[in-house]
């Protein structure tokens, strides 16, 4: 339409100096917190000012966000449509999330200081996580419902339990895992947990803890 003007294009050495900050941010971040990671130590590793770092994102506040959103593209970058699945290989990507994660260590820990710190009042990261995991917990449990409705059972009402333990699994893994690699295998016990909540619910027998 005559008259409109078109939204700048982002040049390709904009967009790769964004790309910049944005991992220069995760480890900084993920290293020192949010509270304790300055723009400054941000700006100082990737050779920039701080007025710089503002020009590229406007605040501190807004860089979080675009760390977080970026990790989460990351995660979905190579499946189609870029979005998870659903059904049985919902739980597979979910596995391989884990073993891709012991190749990127710093946007493990990244994601487990800031996704802990946004417990803490008035963190600018709260509303994304708590938008994060009730997305989360509804895509898994509507997996959960593919799956039963594809075998002809009906979901059981353990189905919301079971959701919120294979993230809570995934992320606790994550932790022990960042503390002492040598000690946990995040791939396969990530696996193994994901697997046993999953037949839980689709073949549930008798509570071996039960009296």
């Amino acid at each position: 339409m005559a008259g409109q003007r078109r939204p700048p294009r982002s040049r390709p050495e904009t967009i790769a100096r964004r790309r910049d900050i944005l991992d220069a941010a995760t480890e900084i971040f993920g290293s020192k917190g949010f509270a304790g990671g300055t723009l400054q130590d941000i700006a100082d590793q990737v050779g920039m000012t701080h007025a710089g770092i503002l020009h590229h994102f406007g605040s501190k506040d807004q860089l979080l966000l675009e760390v977080l959103a970026h990790r989460d593209e990351t995660d979905v970058a190579d499946l189609e449509g870029q979005h998870i699945p659903d059904g049985l290989p919902l739980f597979r990507h979910l596995v391989q999330t884990a073993f891709r994660n012991e190749q990127r260590p710093g946007i493990v820990q990244a994601y487990a200081v800031l996704s802990a710190e946004s417990v803490t009042d008035d963190h600018p990261g709260r509303p994304f996580f708590e938008r994060r995991y009730t997305i989360l917990r509804a895509e898994v449990a509507h997996a959960f419902a593919v799956v039963c409705a594809q075998r002809g059972i009906t979901a059981p009402d353990a189905v919301e339990t079971a959701s919120a333990s294979i993230l809570a699994v995934m992320d606790g893994l994550q932790v022990q895992w960042l503390l002492d690699p040598t000690a946990v295998d995040l791939g396969r016990a990530s696996a193994f947990a994901i697997e046993a909540i999953v037949a839980s619910v689709l073949t549930p027998q008798p509570s071996p803890l039960a009296e």
